[in-house]
């Protein structure tokens, strides 16, 4: 189906603007177009109790993290990492209206992480960031819901990214559990010469150029991409990682990374299921209340996560 209109005049909008692309200016700038974006969706629906606290890094700096928690008892403990080609995107910004629509649509305490940004911060420190979030929602998984409340990690696009690394790295290193994994249009490899990168029709509000000035911000070394850490589909094994859901949108230059990701999973083993979200373009899952797509992918992703609770014993 084709773009939807939704999107086609937003688009049209930013080009009457003549809003430059992230690619053609300073992260400084690409930062400040998401604030204006985060005005656009608005403030997300009430939740219970609203957590926030500061995590110490090894390095001697902080990171923020809040959590969510729904009325009622908190069936999950869901960790967000949120998209933003691992130089944008914030915990106050967008996704702190995505974060409280999950919690209350799952009614699962949803814990948000605020990572450190390239190029400031450059690989890994996204990934370490986001491991001490993690840590620190696995050690109080009591507090914000119950003793053995589920473990469930998800993200968009470099968001995804990372949750996708943590699943292997939780596997690896011995815990902490996790339960359920839903990735977003992930990022999954550092080849931008698949066919959906290459797409004219893929070139909108994320581009192949886009994508390229993100991976240059987040690790400048080409050849060092391919460390599964990065690029999570090089991993030497998928088996033994918690089943998935991989939401791909259609017109997406990092669409055919993400079906080759699900189908890698599914390859090792892992329950997998495969979405897309047809006539939506990357980005529209950030933007609440702006892209009718959102609504429909949060249905999605939540009747997904709730299926997944109920066939464990955790509520229908």
């Amino acid at each position: 189906m084709p773009l939807d209109a939704v999107s086609q005049g937003f688009l049209a909008e930013m080009a009457a603007s003549r809003t430059p692309p992230a690619h053609e200016g300073t992260p400084a700038i690409a930062r400040m177009s998401g604030m204006v974006f985060a005005g656009m969706s608005g403030r997300g629906p009430d939740v219970k109790v609203v957590r926030n606290l500061r995590l110490d890094t090894p390095d001697g700096e902080t990171i923020r993290v809040r959590a969510l928690i729904p009325e009622g008892e908190p069936r999950s403990v869901i960790v967000y990492f949120h998209g933003g080609g691992w130089v944008t995107g914030d915990i106050d910004l967008q996704y702190d209206h995505v974060a409280r629509d999950l919690a209350n649509r799952t009614q699962s305490t949803v814990v948000l992480v605020n990572y450190r940004k390239a190029p400031e911060h450059p690989f890994p420190s996204a990934l370490e960031d986001s491991w001490l979030g993690l840590g620190w929602a696995a050690e109080n998984v009591g507090d914000l819901a119950f003793a053995d409340a589920p473990l469930i990690v998800g993200g968009d696009s470099a968001g995804g990214n990372i949750a996708a690394v943590l699943t292997r790295w939780a596997r690896d290193r011995g815990g902490p559990a996790i339960g359920y994994q839903f990735l977003v249009y992930p990022v999954t490899d550092c080849d931008l010469d698949r066919a959906s990168y290459l797409a004219p029709e893929n070139q909108l509000l994320l581009s192949r150029d886009t994508m390229a000035w993100f991976w240059d911000h987040y690790l400048a070394e080409p050849e060092k991409r391919t460390n599964p850490d990065a690029s999570p589909i090089r991993a030497d094994s998928l088996t033994g990682l918690p089943p998935a859901l991989v939401y791909v949108a259609e017109f997406d230059p990092l669409h055919d990374e993400g079906v080759a990701y699900a189908e890698a999973l599914k390859a090792a083993g892992v329950p997998v299921a495969l979405e897309e979200a047809s006539g939506q373009m990357h980005a529209y899952f950030q933007m609440a209340n702006i892209f009718p797509g959102y609504t429909a992918g949060a249905d999605l992703i939540s009747e997904h996560i709730r299926k997944f609770l109920a066939d464990n014993g955790k509520g229908a």
